[in-house]
């Protein structure tokens, strides 16, 4: 019989591997090598979800599996050394598999190259690692209430303050370039992927911070800490930044009567994501008097949520959104205003604002009562602050 081979991560083992599995088996015995960790961590840039002595007992426990080896070698062909071992008669991949070195290698071998189509078993749905990980992700994001602009020392050492964020469950699809920090999330997908570490949320959003805002970074641009400290830092929180980059303190609020209140008010509704020749800083006009008026709108917005005070946190909420527009107008730009001017119409709609640094995204409005808003306005939907 005939020697097959086939190699992948097989990190997230699904019914799409058991029936490429299945199919190469056909060809005959089946030898499997497997992505190390280490190589993984090189190449995809991401720890794997299961350790490789997990994932070599999987995969040695399917049923068309003859045996399966760890691979030594590194990169796309991190195989070579395994295929070395088993000189297989034949090396199948699928269509994403498929490359020009591997079917050099071959040549070089004298090995029989096959690619096969990526299709699922009869009744299954078709599944990829790729789109598992997109729709199994639990990281969260963060919508930033007020204050925000204020973790920037060129905003700050003008006037301190606090900057409020709610940390979200991803229970909606967050789109790129849409205010909801969707950079920063991106960068922590490359260590965790799937889900945050269970480890102190301050630590864990440090640690972000000086991940996104590494020595070597060349664009010349810090991102402010609000980003990471409203990703990783559950339910509402609120920072204190003076002239530094990193608060000089974080407050939170876990309280579940307050959190279920801020979700009965809160709704997002899409707009066109930023451009991304959009620059908001632009014109901007920072003085004295403009930060203390966000530094101010923080603290109105603050205890109106705290107190569950609906006409006080949406006065902090609207003020806030001036104050960040009257020191960045840029904020404001394409099509913008047409949905301001659209939403701030409505009776029940008592604030809105931008998440972000604005130029589009999505339109955050303090409403009367969510549930009977998204009756009425299809388009919007609620939000699920994320628990300890």
């Amino acid at each position: 019989m005939k020697k097959v081979f086939v190699s992948g991560c097989y990190d997230l083992l699904h019914s799409g591997h058991i029936e490429f599995f299945r199919n190469a088996s056909e060809y005959g015995e089946l030898y499997v090598g497997i992505g190390s960790d280490k190589t993984i961590l090189e190449y995809k840039h991401h720890k794997t979800l299961y350790s490789e002595t997990e994932r070599l007992f999987m995969v040695q426990s399917i049923r068309y599996v003859k045996e399966a080896f760890i691979n030594q070698g590194c990169g796309i062909l991190d195989f070579l050394p395994t295929l070395d071992i088993v000189q297989p008669d034949i090396l199948i991949v699928n269509t994403d598999g498929d490359s020009p070195l591997k079917r050099q290698v071959c040549q070089e071998r004298n090995i029989e190259y096959i690619v096969l189509n990526r299709t699922p078993q009869k009744g299954l749905t078709p599944r990829s690692s790729t789109e598992l990980k997109k729709s199994s992700c639990h990281l969260p994001t963060r919508l930033d209430l007020a204050g925000t602009w204020i973790d920037q020392p060129y905003v700050s050492c003008h006037a301190p303050g606090w900057a409020i964020t709610i940390s979200l469950e991803p229970t909606f699809e967050i789109r790129e370039r849409c205010g909801l920090s969707t950079s920063t999330r991106n960068l922590i997908k490359r260590i965790w992927p799937i889900q945050l570490p269970n480890m102190d949320p301050e630590t864990l959003a440090r640690l972000v911070f000086c991940f996104e805002n590494h020595p070597e970074r060349d664009d010349g641009i810090i991102s402010g800490a609000q980003d990471a400290i409203g990703i990783c830092i559950p339910g509402l929180c609120r920072h204190y930044y003076n002239n530094h980059f990193w608060p000089e303190k974080i407050e939170t609020c876990t309280d579940e009567s307050v959190l279920s209140w801020l979700e009965n008010h809160l709704v997002l509704i899409p707009m066109s994501p930023r451009s991304h020749d959009c620059s908001v800083i632009e014109g901007k006009d920072i003085c004295v008097d403009k930060v203390k008026a966000l530094t101010n709108a923080a603290d109105i917005c603050w205890d109106g949520i705290i107190n569950k005070d609906l006409n006080n946190f949406a006065k902090g909420y609207k003020s806030s959104f001036e104050a960040q527009v009257s020191m960045f107008p840029r904020m404001i730009q394409g099509n913008v205003q047409s949905f301001i001017d659209k939403y701030s119409s409505y009776n029940d709609v008592l604030a809105w604002k931008m998440p972000g640094a604005g130029g589009g995204g999505y339109l955050a409005c303090v409403v009367t009562d969510t549930a009977t808003f998204i009756q009425k306005n299809k388009e919007a939907f609620q939000l699920t602050i994320r628990r300890p």
